[in-house]
């Protein structure tokens, strides 16, 4: 994916766990008056003054008005929405008194792609961890923002944009569950809407106009005809004729310990994978680093890196910046996909 940035795109950050490297990532970008010129970062100005001295790095910030579309910065500027700690911030120590700064930020940044006021929101990691023990009950980004923003069933796909010999793309039929949990949470009903749901973001945001979804089965060999289980031909076979009677080109399931070999990939536009760590080892083989995370079903853009929050990097001038760069990448892709 080389399309260029959109002119007039406005990407709202948000850096993640204000001890982890996500400020580290942002100011990094900002040293590049192009990426600078396409952000507002929602974050604690102090914090991000005192991480851009530690990196040893120029940083100059431009306070705006959360309640309105920021004007264009001068060269070299970063905007920025102020949402202050309540604690100070160490590199690489976490603070559970800090976990409200984190929803806070996100709770701006949705409110302002609702709003208008920015056109997508670009997320840093966030430490998980530290929101529970605040008492916030939090699996993660994706489930967040779908309650945020009243979306009925948020599908996780991440992207290897520069895998070769093309694009990568895994999609989660269930996201933060335990893998006991898993087979219980798959029903036909909702494997259908994550296919529709698939195949429109596919066409919309990646602009393919007759997307091939292959499809993995929960179980080894996708249930070795009912003898490793039922659910390859109870849930996810049904589940599949049903959308294919609609239009969708989906097929499966699949044994997850082939389909992501070169002849199965041929052709296909996405995966469909039952659970999280089923898809994204490979995804991340092929592109951690360089990969993002899509999250579909949103009526909002969102992208976020693939990537944790690296506490012990956290001030170091070592974080590798280049999921953030391609998040930032594939964000306007999606904007421009969306007004064509």
């Amino acid at each position: 994916m080389t399309t260029p940035e959109v002119a007039g795109t406005l990407f709202v950050v948000t850096p993640g766990e204000p001890a982890g490297i996500g400020p580290d990532l942002v100011i990094t970008a900002a040293q590049r008056p192009d990426r600078a010129a396409t952000m507002v970062v929602a974050a604690d100005p102090d914090a991000l003054r005192e991480r851009a001295e530690m990196l040893g790095l120029p940083l100059r910030l431009q306070p705006c008005d959360p309640d309105q579309r920021p004007k264009a910065a001068a060269e070299g500027t970063l905007r920025i929405w102020p949402v202050p700690l309540s604690q100070p911030v160490r590199a690489g120590v976490t603070d559970v008194g800090n976990a409200r700064h984190v929803l806070a930020a996100l709770d701006l940044a949705v409110a302002a792609c609702q709003a208008g006021r920015a056109d997508a929101m670009v997320t840093g990691p966030i430490q998980k961890s530290v929101i529970n023990e605040a008492g916030h009950a939090f699996s993660g980004h994706t489930e967040y923002l779908a309650e945020a923003t009243g979306a009925p069933l948020p599908v996780m796909m991440l992207v290897a944009p520069d895998a070769q010999p093309a694009p990568l793309r895994v999609a989660l039929a269930t996201t933060h569950l335990p893998l006991r949990a898993v087979a219980d949470a798959i029903s036909v009903d909702k494997l259908c809407l994550t296919l529709r749901i698939l195949d429109a973001g596919l066409r919309r945001d990646f602009g393919i106009a007759a997307p091939c979804i292959r499809v993995c089965g929960l179980n080894p060999h996708a249930g070795e005809g009912g003898h490793l289980g039922n659910e390859d031909a109870d849930i996810i076979a049904p589940a599949i004729a049903q959308v294919r009677a609609e239009g969708i080109d989906a097929s499966g399931p699949l044994p997850a310990d082939t389909l992501f070999t070169p002849r199965h990939l041929e052709g296909c536009d996405a995966v469909l994978t039952m659970f999280h760590d089923q898809g994204l080892p490979v995804l991340k083989h092929a592109g951690f680093g360089r990969a993002v995370n899509v999250t579909l079903g949103l009526p909002i853009v969102r992208v976020s890196v693939d990537h944790g929050t690296a506490l012990d990097l956290a001030g170091t001038g070592r974080a590798d910046a280049g999921s953030f760069d391609a998040a930032l990448r594939v964000a306007a892709e999606i904007c421009s996909a969306r007004r064509a």
